[in-house]
């Protein structure tokens, strides 16, 4: 039987001599190259990667997905979700059952943002050395009971501990997952999965809208107020889920049982042609974190995704408030609520496929922005057209959430080896999240109708996140270009191409 090739790519050449096929047919007759168009190696031999005989390559990506994606989506939703729902829980009075004066909510937000900052790359460490089905489930665990306590709490101080300890448990959720989904995929087709893993914020949204409206009735229920009731619901369901995680949630691709090992080896070469070496078996240590910061483009990376986390904090903690504003019923607020995140949802996944189709990520970070800086405008100057500011809602949530798993997919699939994207990784969202820390600030209650501040703050960050865009991708386009005129054959071991991943010389970046 031939060997079945993989149809989607065009072949990719090494420096070195041919390596050994990932899997063969002992009959077979024919092979193809896999790699995508920005090639992790120079052009001079060409690499053999061969797809197993009982299988083609579309098949085994299916099988992927369909033993991949769907954890991660269920387990970043509930994560989201008990983050979130603070903002629904306000709309049926939290603030007046617990006293909160001032800005002491916006002191509740911000408590959530210390240890999720700070603990991010140590998460990622932990997952390496854990597995993700084991660290990822106990943190569903965690953030689940948190999130059940939070709705039990009196007073500002047990509400202020409850949202600490929800950072913490909820820190590794986010890199953890994209990480754990860079080791899967090659390039070209990673974008969707990000967007798609990535758009289940969107989903917790809108979910999260609808079930508040419903769990809302439940206002009076054995004594307890409605928001107690959003809280101690949401955050039973996560618990299950964590439980049933801990049993069956995916790992890495030398870890999964449900491959046949030659379809491993067939998974592990084609992601070696297009990213280099993952260095699977090599542990990451404390030394490697100032070997990656020392990087200009990582800190860029930073950059990039925390201007769009303060809009996109500030839509998902404030979006009821300003609903609220509008004069609707807390039940209304919430339904309101639900429909730009779904429109959210259905634009990121077009944007993330035209982004694959075209292998291009930079235009399709600065055209979102410039669709939430849209929405941000019309907020800014219109205040008498209620349905023109409902609309500009929709602009802000749309190009937000559009624009953040293409800066967050770029960046990260554009660093090499399991150590290098596990760190850069955590430090891009964990540094992110500091503009979290300044949306809990930005609409305050002082600033209510028109939050002109709050506005003009997002704007500013949003630019910020531009001109990181376009900075990183001069500064990728230059490494290309500088890389292509050296000489790539400079005598190094398979090892230590590992160690250097994406500084490698064969490494090219994608723009």
């Amino acid at each position: 039987m031939a060997a079945i090739h993989d149809p989607e790519k065009p072949p990719l050449t090494s420096s070195s001599s041919p390596s050994p096929p990932a899997a063969t047919s002992p009959t077979s007759s024919s092979s193809s190259t896999v790699g995508p168009p920005l090639p992790s190696s120079s052009q001079t031999t060409p690499l053999i990667i061969i797809c197993p005989p009982h299988t083609t390559p579309t098949r085994i990506t299916t099988k992927i997905d369909l033993h991949l994606i769907p954890f991660v989506i269920i387990l970043y939703l509930a994560a989201f979700l008990d983050r979130v729902n603070i903002a629904n829980a306000r709309t049926f009075g939290l603030e007046e059952s617990l006293g909160l004066t001032n800005l002491q909510f916006n002191t509740a937000l911000t408590i959530f943002f210390v240890p999720y900052i700070i603990f991010e790359i140590p998460s990622n460490i932990l997952l390496k050395k854990f597995s993700p089905r084991i660290w990822l489930s106990i943190c569903c665990l965690g953030f689940g009971l948190v999130t059940i306590f939070q709705g039990l709490v009196t007073n500002y101080a047990g509400l202020l501990t409850t949202r600490f300890f929800l950072g913490l448990f909820e820190c590794g959720m986010f890199p953890g997952c994209f990480y754990l989904l860079g080791m899967w995929y090659r390039r070209s087709e990673a974008q969707k999965r990000f967007s798609l893993f990535f758009g289940s914020t969107s989903l917790a949204g809108a979910f999260g809208g609808l079930l508040a409206g419903a769990i809302g009735k439940m206002d009076g229920v054995r004594g307890w107020k409605g928001w107690r009731w959003i809280f101690v619901l949401e955050g039973a369901g996560t618990v299950v889920i964590g439980l049933v995680f801990l049993f069956c949630f995916p790992g890495f691709v030398e870890d999964a049982k449900w491959l046949r090992e030659d379809e491993r080896e067939y998974i592990r070469g084609r992601l070696k042609e297009d990213q280099g070496d993952s260095g699977a078996e090599r542990k990451t240590e404390w030394k490697d974190v100032k070997g990656v910061m020392k990087d200009p483009k990582v800190w860029l990376g930073g950059l990039m995704y925390f201007g769009l986390i303060v809009p996109a904090y500030s839509y998902a903690y404030f979006s009821p408030t300003i609903i609220r504003s509008y004069q609707f019923s807390p039940i209304m607020t919430q339904l309101r609520s639900v429909p730009p995140w779904a429109v959210a949802f259905v634009l990121s996944m077009i944007v993330a496929t035209a982004s694959d189709w075209t292998r291009h990520r930079f235009l399709f970070t600065i055209g979102p922005i410039c669709v939430s800086v849209a929405g941000f405008a019309v907020l800014f100057n219109v205040h008498d057209n209620l349905q023109v500011q409902y609309f500009a809602l929709f602009l802000i949530c749309m190009g937000t959430y559009s624009a953040m798993p293409i800066v967050i997919c770029w960046f990260n699939m554009n660093l090499g080896g399991h150590h290098r994207r596990a760190i850069g990784s955590a430090w891009q969202i964990g540094f992110g999240n500091i503009g979290g820390i300044i949306s809990t600030y930005s609409f305050v209650q002082s600033d209510a109708p028109l939050y002109k501040k709050g506005y003009a703050i997002c704007v500013s960050f949003i630019c910020l996140s531009a001109v990181s865009c376009i900075l990183y991708a001069i500064a990728v386009t230059r490494e290309n270009k500088k890389r292509s005129r050296q000489p790539t054959d400079v005598g190094l071991t398979e090892r230590e191409k590992s160690e250097l991943g994406d500084l490698s010389s064969e490494f090219r970046y994608m723009l």
